[in-house]
């Protein structure tokens, strides 16, 4: 089947912000980051340098199992900025485009196509340096659910693009599930069609250091973006998830919606949620959420929602953000009814997470996640080390 590549969308207005670095596919126009920087100050830059040095990374390999209809084919590196909506706007994306050179897979959904069985992109590296380069095409009024997931041990930079045509239905899941000693930064950057229904799943549930830049823009009205996503930190581990959605056009909505859960002496985790609303953008409605439970002591959970309003004419617009321990009005609501403390704590958090969990669709990541979360809260002091849920269901 012959793909051909989509014209990228008209060019936006610069944002001169320091909480917008200017894009560039120039390597030398991004400055090694010290961490003084707005955009770097939460994150152990040291652990992320590597990624931003010129060295002889591997290209990505990416293991693709497409069914009927989806293609995909090598293209070069200037027929994907060709396609590009979003240049990289740090060193360490921009060094992922350069180091995957003119190997730069494009996967296309057909125009009207609906695909029953989710595209699944696997990338699986053990012990090496790579650099990867993605573009995902899904025509207009087509459906499609899109997989990616990371898993082995290695120092990851990646630059991935997702075009979603007028009219689509899709849903994009990007689980990162690295091993211990793996470091992940990159850029990952979505363009939603006019009225399209678009749905992204993040999952960082490994034990490596993640950084991703998340990013998403609208090429029509009436389009639709809904953000879910949760991420788990251990001792010693970073995980960081930077969202930006920026409302270009009219009558368009947006949802975000991030839970995270830290354990562990050093745990550490960022999201930041930044959602522009610009001049033209009449008549949308956005809001955005994190939540974040410390399970123990000695951990550190940043969170920042931002919103940047350039018109008063909306529908609504709104963020929250909270951090703590356990809810104690559940807990004693749990406990007057006769559930033991231990299972009564593990409740919480399962609910806490399963709501998420189970709107995904796919009965494999769905387990992976509810087993990633079972091995979290199994470890903890004074909680059940058997999923209450799981035992409830069963009987």
């Amino acid at each position: 089947m012959t793909t051909t590549i989509s014209a990228p969308t008209p060019a936006r207005p610069t944002i001169k912000s320091h909480l917008h670095p200017t894009p560039s596919w120039n390597t030398a126009d991004h400055a090694l980051p010290t961490g003084r920087e707005e955009t770097w100050r939460f994150t152990p830059v040291k652990r992320f340098i590597p990624l931003m040095r010129a060295s002889a990374a591997e290209h990505a390999r990416w293991q693709l199992t497409l069914p009927e209809q989806v293609s995909a084919k090598t293209v070069t590196l200037d027929e994907a900025k060709a396609f590009s909506f979003d240049p990289p706007i740090d060193l360490v994306t921009a060094m992922a485009a350069a180091g995957s050179g003119d190997d730069v897979t494009l996967v296309s959904v057909p125009p009207e196509a609906e695909i029953d069985e989710p595209v699944v992109i696997d990338l699986e590296a053990h012990g090496a340096d790579v650099a990867g380069h993605l573009l995902v095409d899904v025509g207009h009024h087509a459906k499609a659910t899109i997989l990616l997931r990371h898993t082995g041990q290695a120092r990851f930079a990646g630059k991935i693009e997702i075009h979603t045509g007028e009219g689509s239905h899709v849903d994009f899941v990007s689980v990162q599930d690295w091993s211990e000693g793996s470091v992940h930064g990159g850029q990952i950057s979505t363009l939603i069609g006019r009225d399209a229904q678009v749905r992204t799943i993040q999952a960082s549930i490994g034990k490596g250091d993640v950084r991703l830049n998340e990013r998403a823009e609208f090429s029509g009205i009436g389009g639709n973006l809904v953000q879910l996503g949760l991420y788990f930190s251990q001792a010693g581990q970073h995980v960081e998830h930077r969202l930006f959605v920026d409302h270009n056009a009219p009558h368009t909505e947006s949802h975000v919606d991030y839970r995270g859960a830290l354990q562990g002496k050093g745990a550490h985790s960022v999201w930041i949620g930044d959602v522009l609303i610009r001049a033209n953008a009449l008549d949308i409605e956005t809001y955005e959420t994190n939540k974040n439970l410390m399970l123990t002591e000695g951990c550190q959970a940043d969170s920042v929602p931002n919103l940047e309003i350039e018109t008063g004419e909306i529908r609504g617009a709104g963020h929250a953000s909270s951090t703590g321990r356990f809810d104690e009005e559940q807990l004693f609501y749990l406990r007057s009814r006769g559930i033991p403390e231990a299972d009564a704590r593990r409740l919480v958090v399962e609910g806490f997470f399963l709501d998420i969990i189970r709107r995904i669709g796919i009965p494999d990541v769905e387990e992976r996640l509810a087993a990633a979360l079972s091995v979290q809260l199994s470890a903890i002091e004074g909680m059940s080390s058997t999923s209450v849920l799981a035992k409830a269901e069963a009987e």
